[in-house]
């Protein structure tokens, strides 16, 4: 556990229904789950880590370690354009899954996540004139 306050009202358990559900949806997301599944063999594993990873962001736990900006940039197959549908889709579970007030303040830190992440991979993904390809 952490001294430091949740940023908002969630329980672990709640972040671990959320993520079971989004990537139920990602496994069957026709742009989505392709990508993932390049990567993912062992779906529990890969959720659990995810669960860590909010339960750092938002509860302040500090029981994951990884580098999620060097992970989407070394992947090879995510593109600036697969985020709007990857937090278009995590918004849905997000509504579908919490209390309005949870959903919002989850959301606002996902889209900042989002648009980090999202800037690192435009950083990586040059066409031939240097110019960003933003697809």
């Amino acid at each position: 556990m952490s001294a430091l306050p949740p940023k908002f009202d969630i329980t672990r358990d709640e972040i671990a229904r959320v993520v079971h559900a989004f990537y139920a949806m990602v496994r069957d997301h026709p742009g989505l789950g392709p990508v993932f599944a390049a990567h993912v063999t062992d779906w529990p594993k890969h959720e659990e880590k995810i669960i860590r990873f909010w339960a750092n962001a938002i509860l302040y736990e500090r029981d994951y370690s990884g580098n999620p900006m060097a992970a989407h940039q070394d992947a090879g197959n995510v593109r600036p354009g697969m985020f709007a549908p990857w937090l278009g889709l995590f918004d849905l579970v997000l509504r579908m899954e919490l209390r309005p007030d949870q959903a919002a303040a989850w959301s606002e830190l996902a889209h900042r996540i989002g648009r980090s992440l999202r800037a690192g991979v435009v950083e990586k993904v040059h066409g031939a004139d240097g110019i960003p390809r933003l697809f």
